[in-house]
Formats: C-alpha cells, structure tokens, sequence
C-alpha cells in the first residue's frame, strides 16, 4: 500500500503545471460570467477536456507505474529463475562428465575379464608343461641317485626338456605380449598425455586388448594399416574411440550367436591427415536414428544396460582432442555400419 501511495504522490508531482493550467481556466470561467453564453460553454467545455485528459494521464501514469513495478518483480523472479536454471546445468554437466567417466572405465573393465581369460591359457599350459618338466626331472635324479641312469633315460630326458621349455617359452612370451599390450592400451585410456606413437602398433595393442571378447562372440578382425606413420598426439584417446566402436559394434550390430567382420583401415592422406576407416558387416543402424547416435544418452538398449554414452564419447575425443571429425558413411541397408575418422597426424598444440 505504501509503494502505491509512493508511485501516486510522484504521479501528481508530475502534473503541478497541469493542475496550474486548470486553476487558471476555473479562474478565466468565473471571469466570464458576464460574457456571452456561447463563449463561456466553450470555454467550460475546453476546460473540461482538459480536465478528462489530467484525469487520463494521470490514470495512465499509475498503470505504468504498476507495470513497471510488475516488470521489476518479473525480473528479479526471471533472474532467480535463471540462477536456478544455471545452478541445475552445471550440476547435470558435472553429472555427465562422472558418467562419461565412469562409462570410459567401465568399457576398460570390460576388458579385464577377457584378457585375464585370454592370459589363462598360455599361463596354464606354461604351468603344466614347467609342472611336466619338474617330474621328468625328479625322475632323472632319482635314477642317478640309484646308479641306474642309462643313455636312453638322458636322451628321453633331454627330448622333454627341449619340449617343454620351447612350450614354456612360447606360451610366456604369449603372454607377456598380452599384458604389455593391455597395460599400454590401459595406460593410454586413462591417461591424457600427449606423446609420439606409432598408429599401426597403437591399432594392433588396442585391437589385441580386444581380442578375447571379440574372439569370444565370434568375431574376426582385420587390419589394414602401413608401417611408419608416426603420430604426434593422444593415444589413449584413439584407443578409447576403437574400443567403444568395437563395443558398439558387438553389442548392438550382430544378433546373438552371429559371428562378423570388424576391419580397421588407416593411412595418411597428402595434407598430412590421417584417414581411419572403422567398419563391421553387421545390421547396420536404421535411417531414423542416424542422426542422433551421437547424442548423449541416446540408446536403442536403455532397458539392457546401454547408457548412450559411447558414441557421444567417440564424437567429443575425435573432435576434441583429437582435433579431427567423425562421420557415419551412408551405406544401403543391412549392409553394416562404417565410421571415418580424419585426424591431424601432427596435432596442434595447445597456446
């Protein structure tokens, strides 16, 4: 009530000049009473124009002083709203950002299994063949120790020795090379630092991190990546996009039980691009969702355990660090899905 009041004293001070003119008019038709008749109704009836016309402003002046009082409250209520607004957005970036997190090391998880799997079998042939190797030789000392060692006893001995240390040997180093490409892949994906690699190992130690699970579903992979293009980059960020399209290809591009082809196809274009072509032989994804599989948290899985976040993932470290583009090629139907990377193979640094 004490604001209106406020907003009307302020209106009236506005019309001091009109209220004057009015006082004046009310004076010259007192003055004029004597006058003519038709002078004095003229001069009452452009007095009371006048009048009306305060009386308008006036109730004009009010309703503006109203709608500006409106308009502040608007705004202060707009203003918090919008701070709402803003507070909401950074906690759903932060939300996504710890999705898109947790969803980068859940697909390295993933991995875990298969490569321990993978790991198992020359790790348990090495073991029965050491376990083998153990036996014959206690076998050999025993006859020694009985002075009944013969040359065909030695000969049998050494024969299982070479064996079983070749059988050792093999299934090691099998091994060893699928844990050192496991650590780099793992390194890689969970670290950002740049450094110089070279694109056909980095293709191979990814692909090789792969192998169980795609070995698993009955997929076979093919490679087609000259020697010698050294890339000055982020590998971890190449790794995670071969791994989740790999994953997407395995879990949304075959039917269970339907074995397929995933190829990988890299080499240097002339203005020193590097041109990565992923493709599989699955069902391929339907026209109507072309044009979303790189929105975030878009799946066709929701209900079986797909978080939509994979391909979002891929486009942002293409983009991103990667400094490149990613599209999906157009292919007829039922004709597979095929993916093409172009990236720097120099990636600009940071200012």
């Amino acid at each position: 009530m004490s604001s209106e009041t406020g907003e009307t004293g302020t209106a009236f001070n506005l019309f001091d000049a009109e209220e004057r003119v009015l006082a004046s008019a009310t004076e010259l038709e007192h003055r004029l009473a004597d006058a003519d008749p038709g002078i004095r109704q003229g001069v009452a009836a452009l007095t009371e124009a006048y009048s009306r016309s305060v009386r308008e402003q006036r109730r004009l002046v009010k309703v503006s002083d109203r709608l500006q009082h409106q308009l502040a409250t608007l705004n202060q209520e707009l203003g918090r709203r919008r701070a709402e607004a803003e507070e909401a957005l950074d906690r759903l970036k932060e939300a996504q950002e710890t999705l898109v997190q947790a969803e980068k090391l859940a697909s390295l998880g993933a991995l875990v299994g298969g490569v321990a799997h993978e790991i198992n079998t020359p790790v348990g042939i090495a073991l029965s063949c050491a376990s083998h190797l153990a036996d014959a030789t206690s076998d050999l000392q025993r006859l020694f120790a009985a002075d009944d060692i013969g040359i065909d006893d030695f000969e049998r001995f050494l024969a299982t020795a070479a064996d079983t240390s070749r059988l050792i040997m093999a299934n090691c180093e099998r091994a060893a090379d699928l844990i050192g490409s496991f650590k780099q892949v793992a390194v890689d994906r969970t670290s950002s630092e740049r450094r110089r690699f070279d694109l056909a190992g980095s293709i191979a130690e990814t692909l090789t991190s792969l192998t169980p699970r795609l070995r698993q579903e009955g997929h076979k992979v093919e490679i087609v990546c000259p020697p010698g293009i050294d890339v000055d980059g982020y590998p971890g960020a190449l790794s995670q996009i071969l791994v989740n399209l790999a994953m997407n290809s395995v879990t949304h591009g075959y039917d269970p039980g339907q074995a397929g082809i995933v190829r990988i196809t890299a080499a240097l274009t002339e203005d020193d691009m590097v041109r990565l072509v992923y493709s599989d032989d699955g069902k391929g994804i339907p026209e109507e969702h072309r044009n979303r599989i790189f929105d975030p948290f878009f799946t066709t899985r929701r209900g079986s355990g797909g978080t939509g976040l994979g391909l979002h993932i891929v486009y942002n470290l293409a983009t991103g660090p990667l400094q490149g583009s990613l599209s999906l090629d157009n292919l007829p139907a039922q004709a597979g899905t095929r993916f093409t990377l172009i990236f720097p193979r120099q990636i600009a640094r940071a200012p």
